[in-house]
């Protein structure tokens, strides 16, 4: 079994460029305005912020831009443009603004479950991460999961929970291959696993080989197809394509199949993303492409 508390340390890598990350534009951009420190407080804080502002979206890859991990790019897109991105954008973008407030960040590839029990490649971005005030104890970050992610972090502990608004989520050590777990409670009160990783630090070319196959390969799940996510602590929203499903803690689900202006309007309204005429104009010719295909 990994060590309960793996040692790490700032990550002063100028691989991640976090030095050029402006961490005032950032926070403006997320709505934060507390105290600038390291501390469990602030890293609360910021990850709920981050993640009720910046929602996982794979817009540009559905209409075949290419997406770069640059910070510059990063925070030219997410940060000023009023965007989304998938979980390599938005927690690697995370991570440069904890190393910016003084954080001990582990960056970590994670294995996908999804309550699937086959071993999938490592195609998650997860963060562990110190604080000051209890430096003892190693937190799960992931604001940028999508809807059922975590709101706040989770201490790595076995056996941990935690329960922000409706939802709850548990973390715990697989027996058979002591990977640890973290788990997601639906509003009908089931666990299904989310996804699964060992605290084994990964570094920038780890990120550009993983993100290159999950960006470009066919059949990826995140390539020709539109995925919107975002999660509160009331209500969560998945979009694939034209189908917006919405799930409430009471375990009410709907579902609706929406036309190609209904999916933009979605798009700007429930995930909050600012869109071009370019990039609305690439939505709608890709929708109308895949309406097209279903009717062949």
């Amino acid at each position: 079994m990994y060590a309960i508390a793996p040692t790490f340390d700032i990550d002063h890598s100028p691989e991640w460029g976090s030095d050029r990350l402006d961490l005032d534009a950032y926070l403006r951009r997320i709505g934060y305005e507390g105290v600038r420190d390291n501390s469990l407080k602030t890293l609360q804080q910021v990850h709920q912020a981050h993640m009720s502002t910046i929602p996982f979206e794979n817009v540009d890859i559905a209409v075949g831009r290419t997406v770069s991990l640059d910070i510059a790019e990063l925070e030219r897109k997410l940060v000023r443009s009023g965007r989304g991105g998938y979980c390599y954008e938005t927690n690697l973008l995370f991570a440069a603004a904890l190393d910016r407030l003084g954080f001990p960040v582990m960056r970590m590839l994670s294995r996908i479950r999804e309550g699937d029990t086959r071993r999938r490649f490592r195609s998650h971005t997860s963060l562990l991460v110190r604080t000051a005030d209890e430096p003892d104890t190693v937190w799960l970050a992931d604001p940028g999961y999508g809807y059922a992610g975590l709101i706040e972090p989770i201490p790595l502990r076995d056996g941990a929970h935690a329960t922000v608004g409706a939802w709850s989520w548990e973390l715990g050590v697989d027996v058979d291959d002591g990977h640890w777990v973290l788990r997601s409670q639906d509003g009908e009160g089931r666990w299904s696993d989310l996804y699964a990783f060992r605290p084994e630090r990964q570094y920038e070319v780890d990120y550009r080989a993983a993100h290159y196959v999950s960006s470009t390969r066919p059949g990826s799940p995140f390539v020709n197809r539109l995925v919107a996510q975002r999660g509160s602590e009331t209500v969560r929203h998945r979009l694939r394509n034209d189908v917006l499903v919405t799930d409430h803690p009471d375990g009410r689900t709907e579902r609706a199949v929406l036309a190609p202006d209904e999916v933009v309007a979605a798009l700007r309204e429930k995930f909050g993303l600012t869109l071009t005429d370019e990039d609305v104009s690439l939505l709608l010719g890709f929708l109308q492409r895949g309406e097209s295909a279903a009717a062949c």
